[in-house]
């Protein structure tokens, strides 16, 4: 039975009303606050196990927020762009669920939360598939499934579509892909492991080059908080109105990224912060406040599990400031707006 597609419009979803001018320098001056209170925090060190990302400019930090009626409020260094890395992997999780189904892609990958670092090579014991496709094991799985004839077609269709929902032309950094794939030893052992496995097929290097393609595309804050808005938007981008991402995925996709999103992180993240969110270990982070809007942050400098120092300090701020964890009772309605009211 077809599901039909909810309405996404101010009139019949109060969550998603404009914004009034007066309300938006408030929320504004929130973001411009959080970054001032945190940009010279100076914990963590940049990512160097890919040579490429250990170029980073420590000191870059940036911050977006994008409502699902497409406004944008920004602070730093926003326009700042780097690599997607593991961010790449709910969009392509989202990606497989619509082209090949529930049932077929979770015959490859789990749901299940690992406790394990993201590049651990541990599969489930019962199962044999790979925890979730949030770790590196899980996503590799899902590029696999992605992955097209000629490899760049795979590649060529992952970037549409995250185009479309960062509202923009995005490209691949081809110095991180050779970083990527040069280096990239322990991924191939995990893709061997899945082969010998039957988690994917014998094409192991083209579904790691789908995958080392997906990580080395290049995003900056505000296209993280746009996509981000596109799938808090029940898969309409903000913007344009376009349909990118199928609703009916996306609830289970939200579902993952609350559990498992940042690493072996994830229990606190849910605790303190309260919103499906992703890391990449470039730095950014994204997370969706559903029906509402899109948050994009970046810092280069990580911590010991491999997220954003300062990203995780300013979404904690912003979710306190703004009442945005999932179970906020104080927060009625869950919308962000309530705090002017």
């Amino acid at each position: 039975m077809e599901i039909a597609r909810p309405s996404a419009t101010p009139e019949e979803a109060p969550a998603a009303r404009s914004i009034d001018p007066r309300t938006g320098e408030r929320l504004q001056r929130i973001i411009d606050q959080t970054y001032a209170r945190f940009k010279d925090v100076d914990d963590g060190a940049v990512a160097t196990y890919i040579p490429e990302l250990g170029k980073a400019n420590p000191k870059d930090f940036g911050i977006c927020l994008v409502t699902v009626d497409g406004q944008v409020f920004t602070a730093g260094d926003w326009e700042k762009e780097f690599t997607i890395q593991s961010m790449c992997k709910p969009f392509a999780f989202q990606m497989a669920l619509e082209r090949l189904g529930t049932e077929k892609v979770l015959r490859h990958v789990g749901v299940e939360p690992s406790g394990e670092a993201f590049n651990s090579i541990e599969f489930d014991p019962k199962s044999g598939r790979p925890f979730n496709p949030m770790v590196n094991a899980g996503a590799i799985a899902v590029a696999s499934l992605l992955k097209q004839r000629p490899v760049q077609a795979g590649v060529d269709a992952f970037l549409r579509q995250m185009g479309r929902a960062a509202g923009r032309e995005l490209r691949i950094d081809e110095s991180v892909l050779a970083s990527e794939t040069g280096t990239g030893n322990r991924n191939r052992a995990i893709a061997y492991m899945l082969l010998n496995s039957g988690v994917i097929d014998e094409e192991v290097l083209e579904s790691l080059h789908q995958y080392f393609a997906q990580c080395s595309m290049l995003v900056n804050c505000r296209d993280l908080a746009m996509m981000a808005a596109t799938m808090a938007n029940i898969g309409n981008q903000p913007r344009t109105g376009e349909t990118v991402f199928d609703f009916q995925h996306i609830k289970h996709v939200l579902a993952v990224m609350f559990s498992c999103g940042l690493y072996d992180y994830a229990g606190n993240w849910a605790f303190e912060v309260g919103l499906p969110a992703k890391s990449g270990v470039s730095g950014g982070i994204f997370a969706v406040v559903n029906r509402q809007l899109g948050i994009g942050v970046y810092s280069p400098k990580l911590d010991g599990q491999g997220n954003s120092v300062r990203g995780i300090l300013a979404c904690k701020e912003l979710a306190n400031r703004f009442g945005l964890h999932a179970f906020e009772f104080s927060n009625v309605g869950s919308s962000f707006m309530q705090w002017v009211l």
